[in-house]
């Protein structure tokens, strides 16, 4: 087992004898993260937030430094580590309560064994000085709903949907490294304010990220429980709001039930961010540390190439599908001599994404590095992709229990069947034109 510690205070002098590693979280040298600084003004216009919100986020600051820190290469199976935290909290008693199921959700999440340990803290001078800021600030506004914004394919249909409809909308996006994910965040962003006259203080964009402790200490790349701190950043938001409120997480419904194509993905690219499963254990969390946030996916029985096919602004998304990203390393390209960020083509979100335009649109005219799995590891991948889809093909096993693999689902089986279905014939007329 790996212990850390984590102090949020400055004068937090909390110590455990055998620990592997103690993070404060209060130095730059340690964690740089934007929360309390960035754009205090656009921070300062909803309510004061929830204790309960403010320890999710320092829990899943924590959470994440640790899934970068402790390498998976490590462990006996090469795989599942055992992680300690200890953390204080404002709220002890609700954490205390509530500890089994946030270590039950984080495990299925991140595929490893979590356990916390927490003890009582005050607030702190960043956090005393954002109530000041809040309770100052006399005009308060509560927007309607809140939406995730990535800077992907999914998130920017979702808030085409919602724009469509409603304009008081909260965004929420995050960043943590790389120019590949901010600079198609930005150009999302412009494109929405542009199209349906939006104001900037809308628009959230947070930066979190662990800091390397030196040259040569090794970080863990698979990153699984990232997602659970940028939902953290806009479940704080939505604690500032008096009303219950809805925070969409839009993403097609295939990607969500993380099926893998072969055992080879059940590793690194596999993610859980919206498994039905996950997202009912993280709605029930918040329920018993009292946030009146409901979390909704409203494409989790579409898929990828419905979504664009049933946007509600067809013309605007077409114009525009090219600003968003969808690749799982965007950046890579700059090892190739390309200045900027671009899809590499043939990962498995470069796949269902490619596979969703020609659904939708017959031609997709997105900037693919490797569109012909011509370079490096891409024949691997398609070969990969290939043999999943031949088993999809072929199996005899019932979509009941095919949508089963990656985490229990007992509501509504006929439809996460049908997206698994629908979604995968999408990969399948896409593959089929390609030999591996």
């Amino acid at each position: 087992m790996k212990e850390i510690v984590c102090r949020i205070h400055d004068d937090d002098k909390f110590v455990k004898e055998h620990a592997d590693f103690t993070v404060d979280l209060f130095s730059k040298e340690q964690y740089h993260y934007t929360f309390w600084d960035k754009n205090k003004r656009q921070l300062y216009q909803g309510g004061n937030f929830s204790k309960s919100a403010i320890d999710l986020l320092y829990i899943s600051l924590m959470v994440y430094y640790a899934d970068r820190r402790v390498i998976r290469q490590k462990e006996n199976d090469a795989w599942t580590r055992n992680i300690k935290l200890n953390i204080p909290v404002l709220e002890l008693e609700k954490w205390n309560d509530n500890k089994p199921l946030l270590e039950k959700m984080l495990s299925f999440l991140s595929g490893d064994l979590w356990t916390f340990e927490f003890r009582k803290r005050e607030l702190n001078l960043k956090e005393e000085r954002a109530i000041k800021g809040i309770n100052r600030k006399k005009k308060k506004h509560q927007p309607k709903a809140i939406c995730m914004l990535s800077g992907g394919l999914d998130s920017f249909i979702g808030a085409i949907d919602i724009l469509s409809k409603e304009k008081d909308i909260w965004f929420v996006g995050h960043y943590g490294g790389g120019k590949g994910v901010i600079q198609y965040q930005k150009n999302v962003i412009e494109k929405l304010i542009s199209q349906y006259k939006l104001s900037s203080e809308q628009f959230y964009n947070f930066y979190a990220s662990p800091v390397k402790p030196n040259k040569s200490v090794q970080m863990e790349d698979t990153t699984r429980t990232r997602s659970f701190m940028f939902f953290a950043h806009a479940i704080i938001l939505g604690s500032a709001v008096n009303e219950d409120i809805t925070l969409y997480i839009p993403e097609n419904g295939l990607i969500s039930l993380n099926i893998p194509l072969t055992n080879t993905r059940l590793g690194s690219s596999s993610t859980r961010t919206t498994h039905p499963y996950y997202m009912n254990l993280l709605q029930q969390l918040m329920l018993n540390i009292g946030l009146k946030i409901k979390l909704y996916n409203p494409f989790q029985f579409k898929t990828k190439g419905e979504m664009i096919a049933d946007c509600n602004d067809p013309g605007f998304l077409k114009a525009n599908i090219s600003q968003t990203m969808s690749c799982s390393h965007p950046d890579l390209g700059r090892y190739e001599g390309d200045a900027r960020p671009s899809h590499c083509g043939n990962c498995l979100p470069c796949i269902i994404r490619r596979a969703a335009i020609e659904f939708a649109y017959e031609t997709d005219n997105s900037n693919y590095r490797d569109k012909n799995f011509q370079k490096k590891g891409a024949s691997d991948n398609l070969r990969s992709f290939k043999l999943g889809i031949n088993d999809y093909t072929n199996s005899k096993i019932d979509s009941a229990l095919s949508i089963q693999i990656s985490g229990s689902i007992v509501d509504n089986i006929d439809n996460y069947c049908g997206v698994y279905k629908r979604g995968m014939n999408e990969m399948k007329s896409l593959l089929d034109k390609y030999n591996g």
